[in-house]
């Protein structure tokens, strides 16, 4: 779905008055916080901090919860994005390996559809949305050329597992039903929910099937479904914590220290353990905690 479509279907299940679904919202999923590692933050190297963190608080909702430096955090409750200012960085190429996107996930369906509804009114700039069966997904694009993901999980107990593999695809997005999660009368949007959480990282890779194999190696992920040049991989059964592709970046080297996007991923255990640090084969720093 484009932003033209995508904002003429939700501002028409707007004034339309759609009404809610009912006990739609009683069962709160587990996943992804519940698998033995989850995602927790994410570092940004950027050209122009506040510049970048503004666009985070003014289109995702999220608030500033400290800085130190040059690095301003972000978060709903904890931090979850972490941006650096660095000076002399160049912005990334499109083709070089690093952040594909960050995947905010939101609590509820529900939220997703309130986000929807101020997005309208203010007309918020989306690059596309997307129904990928497990969950529904509005993507779009930070200042510095970072990808980004909204989304909202649909119940977990109805995701279709085949022999360890996850069913997911892409079909048009449904605004209206979204919209129509947020009640006949929807609370106003005032920022991202307590709940909110970063649910996956997708990656840019030169080999997807390298990097898939290095997931699974060193930090024991399950892969759960691989499609045309991208590999997606969990722990616990959800549907996905990381993804890897190479659909732009075949054949990409190490990136470069020296430029915008992606700083670190921070992922977090279940069961404490001692921290460690990893890099992969394109250079991405890999924190688990």
């Amino acid at each position: 779905m484009n932003r033209r479509s995508f904002f003429g279907t939700a501002m028409a299940a707007s004034a339309l008055g759609l009404p809610g679904l009912g006990g739609a919202e009683t069962l709160r999923n587990t996943l992804p916080r519940a698998a033995p590692i989850h995602v927790g933050a994410v570092g940004l190297r950027a050209r122009d901090a506040e510049r970048l963190a503004a666009w985070y608080v003014q289109t995702l909702g999220l608030r500033e919860i400290d800085r130190a430096g040059s690095t301003i955090r972000l978060g709903a409750e904890a931090p979850l994005l972490s941006i650096t200012e660095i000076a002399g960085l160049r912005r990334a190429g499109a083709r070089e390996a690093g952040l594909y996107h960050t995947a905010f996930l939101l609590p509820t369906r529900a939220d997703l559809g309130r986000w929807v509804l101020q997005a309208v009114e203010r007309d918020l700039g989306v690059d596309g949305a997307a129904d990928h069966l497990v969950s529904e997904a509005i993507y779009m694009t930070d200042p510095e050329g970072n990808g980004v993901e909204l989304y909202a999980d649909r119940p977990q107990q109805d995701w279709r597992w085949t022999d360890g593999r996850v069913e997911m695809a892409s079909v048009p997005f449904d605004a209206q039903a979204v919209v129509a999660a947020a009640g006949t009368a929807p609370a106003r949007w005032t920022g991202a929910p307590a709940g909110t959480m970063i649910g996956h990282v997708h990656l840019k890779v030169g080999n997807a099937s390298a990097a898939a194999s290095w997931w699974q190696e060193r930090l024991g992920f399950d892969e759960v479904r691989r499609r045309d040049g991208a590999v997606f991989l969990s722990t616990g059964r959800y549907h996905h914590h990381v993804a890897v592709n190479e659909w732009v970046s075949a054949g990409a080297g190490r990136r470069s220290a020296q430029t915008t996007g992606l700083d670190f991923v921070e992922l977090r255990r279940s069961t404490p353990a001692a921290p460690a640090e990893f890099t992969d084969d394109w250079g991405t720093v890999i924190r688990v905690i």
